[in-house]
């Protein structure tokens, strides 16, 4: 087991850095915006506690809360222009300096793409980049359910990402930061969790991880320490 010290190592060599997207680059969890848009605000933000605290699985909650919501095309873009992702204070600084160290940075989340690639264009993260749930529609706009194929509409998603980014660019060293059990469980094959508590502190998350942070000031210092 890697000890603190060697974690912020890691942290500081990484080839990529993954970051979990709601309640950690953006201050809301996306599918509780989008449900109380939608009017099923509270029966979807205690499917939502219960997901994170990992004792449903991610497919079998995502499936009963879209399900409430059945969102439509034009929900979503609504959601988007008249709601839209307010960014965690310090990402787009930290996004930018890993970048210049010549970092790759990636999305990856129980979201859903159209919200997360907006989000991503915010942090100047390439929509090539991100990894997320994929709605879909009817050519009416009606809501048709979502696509199960995507790895991260399953436990342990997060994970099989991960995987395929190290097969397919041969980094040797991957970061994973986010705020809920889903992240944490990524590592491996993730080299390095970092646990973040800047929006909602997940008391599992809290107790486990070996780093937790609770601002991204925190590591735009061990940028700076080399």
């Amino acid at each position: 087991m890697a000890s603190l010290l060697e974690l912020k190592e890691i942290f500081r060599n990484a080839d990529a850095v993954c970051f979990d997207v709601d309640s950690t680059v953006i201050k809301e969890e996306g599918i509780d915006e989008l449900a109380k848009f939608c009017g099923v605000g509270d029966a979807v933000a205690e499917m939502t506690r219960r997901a994170m605290g990992g004792s449903v699985t991610f497919k079998a909650a995502l499936t009963a809360r879209l399900g409430l919501i059945r969102p439509s095309w034009e929900q979503v873009q609504k959601l988007i222009s008249e709601h839209p992702p307010q960014l965690t204070p310090g990402i787009r600084e930290l996004v930018s300096r890993l970048h210049q160290r010549g970092i790759q940075v990636f999305l990856i989340s129980g979201g859903f793409q159209s919200i997360v690639e907006h989000v991503a264009l915010q942090v100047n993260i390439p929509t090539a980049n991100v990894f997320a749930n994929r709605l879909k529609f009817y050519f009416n706009g009606e809501y048709a359910g979502f696509d199960e194929t995507q790895p991260t509409a399953e436990s342990g998603g997060k994970g099989k990402v991960i995987s395929h980014l190290k097969e397919q660019f041969h980094f040797k060293k991957v970061v994973m930061i986010g705020d809920g059990a889903t992240d944490m469980e990524a590592c491996p094959p993730a080299d390095c969790f970092i646990g973040f508590g800047g929006n909602v502190i997940r008391k599992q998350v809290k107790e486990k991880a070996k780093w937790y942070i609770t601002h991204f000031d925190e590591l735009l210092k061990e940028l700076e320490e080399r």
